[in-house]
C-alpha cells in the first residue's frame, strides 16, 4: 500500500512538471492524465485542467475533494483557478470510487450548472469525465450538454 502511495506521488509531480506538454486533442488525452491523477483514491476528487487556445494544458487543479459517494462542487471554485491562469477552455474529471463510470442524476445536474457558468465568464467547458483506475464516461459525448 505505501509503495503505491509513493508511485501516485512521483506521477502526481511528474504530471505537475510537465504540463505544458500535453495537447488534449480527445477525451482519451484528458482521461489518461485524469485517471494517473486521481486513481486510487479513497473519496471523490475533482480535477479540473484548464486549457490555452491551442489545447496545452495550462494548470491542473484538484477544485474540490469529497467524501466515498458526495462531491458537492461550487462553479466559483473550479473557475476561480481558470481565471486566474486566464485559460481559454477546461476540462473536468471526477473519480467514482465504486469503480463504476455510469453518471448520477447529481454529476449531470453539476455539469449543467459549470457549463451555464463558463457561458457566463466566456470560457468553454469541454468536457466532464468520470473516471475509474481504468475507464471513463464522457458527460459530452453522452449528450448530457
Amino acid at each position: 500500500m505505501r509503495l503505491r502511495a509513493e508511485r501516485g506521488k512521483l506521477l502526481k509531480k511528474y504530471l505537475t512538471e510537465h504540463l505544458n506538454e500535453y495537447q488534449i486533442r480527445s477525451p482519451e488525452d484528458f482521461a489518461s492524465i485524469a485517471i494517473k491523477y486521481i486513481d486510487n483514491e479513497d473519496r471523490k476528487i475533482l480535477l479540473a485542467a484548464c486549457l490555452s487556445t491551442q489545447n496545452k494544458l495550462l494548470f491542473l487543479n484538484c477544485c474540490h475533494i469529497g467524501t466515498l459517494d458526495m462531491n458537492l462542487t461550487s462553479p466559483r471554485e473550479v473557475f476561480k483557478i481558470v481565471i486566474m491562469q486566464n485559460a481559454a477552455s477546461i476540462l473536468v474529471a471526477h473519480n467514482h470510487v465504486s469503480a463504476n463510470c455510469t453518471s448520477s442524476p447529481e454529476d449531470i445536474r453539476v455539469t449543467k450548472r459549470l457549463q451555464q457558468a463558463g457561458e457566463i465568464l466566456s470560457v468553454e467547458l469541454i468536457d466532464h469525465l468520470i473516471v475509474t483506475s481504468n475507464k471513463f464516461t464522457s458527460l459530452k459525448e453522452r449528450g448530457y450538454f
